[in-house]
């Protein structure tokens, strides 16, 4: 199979996208549009103004979640841009209405900062119940997502920090078991120190991970290096002979791959 065609074609047939909007309501009759819209709309607007948490009551907002990038690194590609990461924000839409028939808008945001990002974001979450937080690069994704937290009163998880080391999490403690092996005890190294591999790091750690060395394209994370961001400086290991990929792996009990490289 042509794997290049199979997708176009998948994306392209038998219409563009992977996304609709079907209502959940009757709309086949004039007494159904008068209730949908105007005039019978006025009444939940009464409410929701009357008691914003009736919002959930009347609406879709408990279960639409918002899957939102500024595209800065998409899968192993890098910063593709808003626009063509949408296909991306589109297919984790449908994973959330695959498995747990959650309703998704992916908004895909041009946005020159973080604090733009962050702004943008604040705007429009009155629409919806949570946010999923996409594709953003380290370390400016770890900024966004604390700056969110403090700012919104709906859950913020951002995907590739907390998605993935839950499920890394999960299959170490699987494999430890397997190998006999305790956690506190292995030797671990993680190839990536970006927003994947930071969070599946501090997660280990808080469970209770005690030698972890974390190696990215310029080599060992150590505390002499002067290009690393609070939350590499937090994982660094003591200064020492390891410098690279290869002295890091020796008589290592895990690797974990979170890099494109």
């Amino acid at each position: 199979m042509d794997l290049k065609k199979a997708a176009l074609d998948y994306h392209l047939f038998p219409k563009p996208g992977k996304l609709s909007v079907e209502s959940s309501k009757p709309c086949l009759t004039q007494q159904d549009l008068s209730l949908a819209y105007t005039p019978g709309v006025a009444e939940p607007v009464k409410e929701i103004h009357k008691d914003p948490s009736n919002a959930y009551k009347y609406t879709n907002k408990g279960n639409l979640i918002a899957v939102i990038t500024n595209g800065t690194a998409v899968l192993g590609l890098g910063n593709m841009g808003a626009l063509a990461s949408k296909p991306v924000m589109e297919g984790k839409a449908v994973l959330f209405k695959r498995f747990a028939d959650i309703d998704v808008f992916d908004i895909e945001i041009n946005a020159k900062t973080s604090d733009e990002f962050i702004q943008t974001v604040v705007n429009i979450a009155p629409t919806f119940g949570g946010i999923n937080l996409e594709d953003i690069a380290a370390p400016e994704c770890f900024y966004i997502e604390k700056e969110l937290k403090k700012k919104l009163d709906i859950p913020v998880f951002h995907d590739d920090q907390h998605g993935t080391a839950v499920v890394v999490a999960a299959g170490l403690i699987n494999a430890l078991e397997i190998q006999s092996k305790k956690l506190e005890e292995v030797k671990i190294v993680f190839l990536g120190a970006g927003a994947a591999g930071c969070s599946c790091a501090r997660l280990l750690k808080s469970m209770g991970a005690r030698n972890i060395i974390m190696v990215d394209r310029q080599g060992v994370l150590d505390k002499n290096r002067s290009n690393l961001h609070e939350i590499n400086i937090d994982l660094a290991i003591e200064p020492s002979a390891i410098k690279t990929l290869d002295d890091a792996m020796q008589d290592a009990d895990v690797f974990i791959g979170v890099s494109a490289a």
